[in-house]
């Protein structure tokens, strides 16, 4: 379930950052909000199959 709501993130951010390139939204508030929701993303994904030993 968590994994769906980033993914949503990720895709406002990806949409937001196509409209920095059309200049229809600043470029340096879409650059590190991508970064940040890619960096989260990434993160949830790779702990969740993490071994967590026994």
């Amino acid at each position: 379930m968590k994994t769906t709501i980033y993914t949503c993130l990720f895709l406002v951010a990806l949409f937001l950052q196509l409209l920095a390139f059309l200049n229809a939204f600043p470029l340096l508030i879409s650059s590190p909000i991508l970064f940040i929701t890619i960096f989260i993303l990434l993160t949830k994904i790779v702990q969740r199959n993490r071994f967590k030993g026994f």
